[in-house]
């Protein structure tokens, strides 16, 4: 009765949707179920309106040089242009690397420790200025030399540069960041401690988008960073609305990846999220910019729907849905007890919380089938496919072996700002309750990842041992997605990624000689060695190799979703003729 019930009042609700949407002007008939999935949903090259996106809490920062966040980084390609950058194609053609600020890809050295990069001429920010190598050279070494103020972003200038040291300051003895030299305005080079096999990949980073020295505010920079994209900001106020609007000084002829469709981008922030899905269904926002997906009852309503499902996409998008065990935590820093927590999860219950197969399948490890060198999927060393409800005895024997014959007491984290990351928390607290595990459970803003399980001494203080959160590539490949999240050089005091603290000799070692390996074949081996290791560590509980269902709005132009950025391309959409959605929170 109950599941008949609800849908009947599914069923009403989109027809309500309908019935608003008309109201206000956007039509619900789409062009097909994963119509931007492997190729381009509503192609046009109509200009003009206002694209409206809604986010569910704030960015982590909006300074390019000082933020980590996978949807961040794909917004900031409106405003800021790298060294390189992903092509424009849709479906697999976008992982793709082309030259972006850069006229070609890098120019390697025969040792491989010294890339060189040519820029175009004559490109400008936002306020007219010529870009130059110096910029870029700013940009990568304000990022790179870790401080309170930019605490924020990968860690792999400071292993890979010359002259940075694990603190990020200068260890030539010259006072100068001899890792980078600008021999005139349009060269910069890139001198590396040992051979870097992607480095084309780690320079489409934003931490290469160009920061006039004069010009950089510091810790205020986030409010207005100047812009060398196709868009610049207009207004920004924290926690409310970010405006843009177009940049006059961007050239669309030497911009391979971008186009300049809609005359302003409103982004309004903090937005519930079921408030997200509501106004997306009834046409008063066009997306929502983190690219998650929408909520359980969002999802029931566009299956529930040929009109809505004909303007969503349902693709796997190479993130993954897990939890982070710390490593150092006691008890957790006994791999036994870590073991536990992967027995005792009831894994068809986290799948659940994620929205089912619609949000992803339940995985064993957590390299990503997309990237090369995963796991076969038989692998599958604590049954989670033999036993998805979880196998209790040997959590129970695990326990036993790791010293906590009763249990013991944790506390898990997630974002209270994403409602499926809170049912994933309740679900493996309940999991572990049945062999004598208990979780307190503590949510935090969405913007403060960096501030609470991004802060190993926050972490420790708080006995978080346990933390759900997602992680996505940082560029295709199994060391864009595997360095970060368990490298003993990723381990940081705030703005942490490896939040497991997983600083295991074997995995540090493998990820160490890796990028020195020039055969891709031979690296994906290792990556594969890498995702089996930090399994049998029990440093992660893999939920879901995630899929999004996303839903456009049909006004939206130029959909496509871009394999790279591992969700909708927002630098090359635009909107159609007569277009109107409500530019604000309510």
């Amino acid at each position: 009765m109950r599941k008949t019930r609800s849908n009947s009042l599914a069923d009403v609700k989109v027809k309500t949707d309908l019935v608003s949407a008309a109201r206000s002007g956007a039509s619900m008939t789409g062009c097909g179920f994963n119509a931007a999935v492997n190729g381009t949903a509503n192609p046009s090259s109509h200009r003009g309106g206002t694209l409206v996106f809604d986010n569910s809490g704030d960015w982590d920062s909006t300074d390019p040089g000082n933020s980590y966040v996978a949807y961040a980084w794909n917004f900031a390609r409106l405003y800021t242009r790298t060294l390189t950058t992903y092509s424009a194609k849709a479906g697999s053609g976008a992982e793709e690397l082309v030259p972006d600020l850069a006229r070609d890809l890098g120019e390697v050295s025969p040792d491989r420790r010294t890339w060189t990069y040519r820029l175009k001429p004559n490109l400008r920010m936002e306020d007219g200025e010529l870009i130059t190598s110096y910029m870029i050279k700013h940009a990568v070494e304000r990022s790179a030399s870790y401080s309170d103020t930019l605490p924020i972003g990968p860690v792999y200038w400071r292993t890979f540069l010359a002259s940075f040291g694990d603190s990020g300051e200068d260890t030539s003895g010259t006072g100068e960041q001899v890792g980078i030299s600008t021999p005139d305005p349009l060269t910069i080079v890139f001198h590396l401690r040992r051979p870097m096999a992607e480095f084309d990949h780690l320079v489409s980073m934003p931490q290469t988008a160009p920061v006039p020295p004069a010009k950089d505010t510091g810790t205020e920079y986030y409010r207005h960073p100047l812009s060398s994209g196709p868009y610049m900001f207009d207004h920004y106020v924290t926690g409310k609305q970010l405006t843009l609007v177009r940049n006059p000084q961007w050239d669309p002829s030497t911009d391979p990846a971008r186009k300049q469709l809609v005359d302003k981008i409103v982004v309004n922030l903090n937005v519930d999220a079921d408030e997200i899905d509501e106004r997306l269904f009834t046409g008063r926002s066009h997306l929502a910019v983190e690219g998650g997906g929408v909520q359980h009852r969002g999802q029931a309503r566009i299956m529930a729907s040929p009109a809505l499902r004909s303007n969503a996409d349902n693709p796997t998008n190479g993130f993954v849905w897990y939890a982070a065990i710390n490593t150092v935590i006691p008890p957790l820093d006994n791999v036994h007890c870590r073991r536990a927590v992967l027995y005792a999860a009831d894994h068809v219950a986290l799948q659940e919380a994620f929205g089912g197969s619609a949000g992803g399948e339940i995985v064993s490890t957590m390299l990503p089938q997309t990237i090369p060198g995963a796991p076969p999927e038989t692998f599958d060393p604590y049954g989670f496919h033999s036993k998805p409800r979880g196998d209790l005895k040997k959590a129970a024997a695990a326990l036993a072996e790791g010293g906590c014959p009763d249990g013991f007491a944790t506390a898990i984290s997630f974002r209270n700002n994403r409602p499926k990351e809170q049912a994933a928390a309740e679900a493996l607290r309940d999991s572990l309750a049945r062999v004598g595990i208990k979780a307190d459970l503590l949510g935090y803003p969405s913007g403060e990842i960096d501030v609470y399980p991004g802060t190993p001494a926050f972490v420790h203080e708080n006995n978080l041992g346990i933390n759900i959160t997602g992680w996505g590539s940082d560029w295709p490949s199994g060391f864009g997605f595997l360095h970060a999240i368990c490298h003993g050089d990723a381990i940081l005091p705030t703005s942490n990624s490896n939040i497991s603290e997983l600083n295991d000799p074997l995995v540090n070692a493998l990820l160490d000689v890796v990028m020195t390996i020039e055969s891709a074949t031979e690296r994906h081996d290792i990556y594969r060695r890498v995702a089996e290791r930090i399994t049998e560590q029990a440093a992660f509980l893999p939920i879901v190799h995630s899929r999004s269902l996303v839903f456009r709005n049909p006004d939206v132009t130029n959909v496509r979703v871009s394999s790279a950025l591992q969700m909708h391309d927002y630098a090359v959409m635009g909107l159609r003729p007569a277009s109107k959605t409500d530019e604000t929170t309510r």
